[in-house]
């Protein structure tokens, strides 16, 4: 594959050609020229958008698609081509399937049904067999097989003693441990935040200490065992202090927040749009000012899009009824771009390669291209017809977003939308 990428806006601090407007010469999948009027040989293919601006490739620590068991969800081909149009170029697949990531066979299951993409998919494998919560998995032989991470998808590890030998036994093979943050004894049957709202809406409410008090639990854990941990989707104000505390320490923690999580309050269940039904719930404006104030400090590592397909049959019911999950490939970036800076918001959908060990390439000549394509301008309203997945849960529908996602380069291959 041969690519002019021509007038393109690099975002890149650590690039040399940061925020300069340049011609982009790929050949064979390399960057082998970045400079201005870059000439045209027949062998090339030249594209032309409008201000068009090219950062690093971005990566979605958190996604679910539906294969293998739920494909009238999402399959992994139609999965990773909306990741594609989205701006993304590798995700990390959650084990949310029938039958769980939960062996090497089951992640080069996944392995095989992607190969040959754009994007690259990157396993979660399920830290418990079935991830019922019971026995350690096959982490290592995962490992081995492909797997990044491992953790049981919006399933709390409910024994400690369990996450302990976990976090002790994938230092064996500098595995990274992830554990959703969640105590489910005081959780109980609550859906959404406890606060005003869900006692104005007559719901049964999650309190933010349900999310609090398995942090702590499992910050102490890690400070005895050592170890890497990974917390996904943090969305409390007092979680955004537990982990800056902890990382105070030296303790090797990581977190994430959902772009819903940054930008939409409790506020919005008001018209039971079961769209809002996430987990974890959606919070005050007093949390999202802390987890805006978390990545600003460096505590929030990285935002993720929280993908989770869900068909109608779960989702066009009773509130109660209602499945978790919105989707958010497709919404992620101009849903970000209407609230936060740019050179913020690049370094958000990047930064979590490293902590993922993933190669996260520079933009310079002789770096691999792995390019995410976008336009950061012109504001608009997210519509129905902005998804392109399977299903159409998504919380950020009727939304005000700011910009425009062309596609990516990666993998010698070019994606458009």
């Amino acid at each position: 594959m041969n690519v002019l990428l021509k007038d393109a806006t690099i975002i890149d601090p650590s690039s040399s050609f940061h925020q300069k407007t340049v011609d982009i010469l790929i050949e064979d999948g390399t960057i082998s020229k970045i400079g201005s009027n870059i000439s045209k040989e027949d062998h090339i293919d030249e594209i032309t958008l409008p201000n068009l601006h090219v950062s690093r490739g971005w990566f979605d620590s958190s996604v679910c698609f539906g294969e293998p068991g739920y494909e009238e969800r999402e399959t992994i081909a139609n999965g990773l081509e909306v990741a594609a149009k989205s701006g993304f170029t590798s995700i990390a697949l959650n084990p949310n399937t029938l039958p769980i990531t939960d062996t090497s066979a089951s992640v080069g299951f996944l392995d095989s049904k992607a190969k040959n993409h754009a994007v690259r998919l990157y396993p979660i494998g399920s830290l418990t067999t079935k991830s019922e919560g019971k026995d350690l998995a096959e982490l290592y032989d995962m490992q081995q097989a492909g797997a990044i991470a491992f953790g049981d998808y919006k399933k709390a590890i409910q024994n400690p003693n369990l996450l302990k030998i976990a976090l002790l036994y994938a230092q064996n093979f500098d595995g990274l441990v992830l554990s959703f943050p969640q105590d489910n004894s005081i959780a109980g049957k609550g859906m959404v935040n406890e606060e005003e709202q869900s006692t104005l809406l007559g719901l049964k409410g999650i309190p933010s200490l349900a999310e609090e008090l398995q942090i702590s639990r499992d910050l102490f854990l890690l400070e005895y065992t050592g170890g890497k941990l990974h917390i996904p989707t943090i969305s409390t104000a007092k979680s955004v202090t537990l982990i800056k505390e902890a990382k105070a320490k030296g303790l090797q923690v990581s977190c994430s927040t959902t772009v819903h999580h940054l930008t939409l309050t409790d506020q919005e269940l008001q018209t039971f749009e079961t769209s809002y039904k996430v987990q974890p719930p959606l919070r005050t404006q007093k949390d999202i000012d802390a987890l805006k104030q978390g990545i600003k400090e460096g505590t929030i590592d990285m935002v993720t899009s929280d993908h989770q397909p869900m068909d109608i049959e779960n989702k066009n019911v009773e509130f109660d009824n209602a499945k978790y999950g919105t989707i958010g490939l497709e919404s992620a970036f101009v849903a970000l771009n209407y609230h936060f800076d740019l050179d913020q918001i690049i370094s958000l959908l990047t930064k979590g390669k490293d902590i993922f060990k993933l190669e996260n390439q520079p933009l310079e000549e002789g770096s691999i291209a792995d390019l995410s394509l976008f336009n950061p301008e012109g504001e608009t309203t997210f519509e129905t017809d902005h998804i392109l997945s399977t299903s159409a849960n998504s919380a950020f529908a009727g939304k005000p977003v700011k910009g425009n996602v062309y596609g990516v380069l990666a993998n010698k291959q070019l994606v458009l939308k």
